[in-house]
């Protein structure tokens, strides 16, 4: 029996534009990784399309220094409940926002990449793109996710380095095979990168986003 969600605290995000700028421009949303901010990846802006409009949340369970989505799906706290109420909460923010703009991608990194495959599995028509470095997909989720709804058209970026020591070989193997057919997927693998993002990569996301989202339009 799934529990009920969670107090979450109000959204945290951090803008690159004002909000008088936002109208009818494509929004970004970045989601951090575990025990990071939103000015974790919001340095990603200034190396991105300036047409969009970058949005970076804060995630709302406060863990060391920083906060998470979710308990590492390792660990005795985790359940698929803990992503399902994560979920809700960026839903909940980004439901009050969005009509503004022209559509949505999400980005997400390490466990923000955990956030963002799982927020368009929940609602696979909502994003025009979805990027995630050096992350995974969950697994489990039930009636939640909608991926029957993933009909391969989708632009995916995935990047990562082999070589991640942080990002377990099962989950990566998981995300492999259940990718198959999700979307339009670039998987692009970097050397040295390790559990991080290089200016490479950070070029190739912005390149993606220029032709799947700008040039869509």
């Amino acid at each position: 029996m799934s529990l009920p969600p969670i107090a979450f605290p109000e959204p945290t995000v951090l803008w690159s534009a004002p909000e008088g700028d936002w109208e009818g421009r494509p929004l970004l949303v970045l989601l951090h990784g575990y025990g990071a901010n939103e000015a974790d990846l919001f340095g990603l802006a200034d190396q991105l399309p300036e047409d969009f409009v970058v949005a970076s949340l804060r995630a709302p369970i406060p863990m060391g220094p920083g906060y998470t989505w979710f308990p590492l799906t390792g660990s005795l706290d985790y359940s698929f409940d803990a992503v399902r109420d994560a979920s809700e909460y960026a839903f909940d923010w980004l439901d009050s926002v969005k009509e503004q703009f022209s559509s949505v991608s999400l980005l997400g990194f390490s466990m923000g990449m955990a956030m963002a495959t799982s927020m368009w599995r929940r609602r696979p028509a909502d994003f025009a793109a979805v990027v995630g470095l050096s992350g995974f997909a969950v697994e489990g989720g039930g009636d939640y996710f909608q991926d029957a709804g993933l009909d391969g058209e989708t632009p995916f970026f995935w990047g990562r380095d082999p070589q991640d020591p942080v990002i377990a070989r099962d989950k990566v193997d998981f995300t492999a095979a259940w990718l198959l057919g999700k979307a339009r997927a670039t998987k692009v693998q970097y050397s040295g990168v390790w559990h991080g993002i290089s200016p490479q990569e950070v070029g190739h996301v912005a390149e993606f986003l220029t032709f799947e989202v700008l040039s869509a339009r």
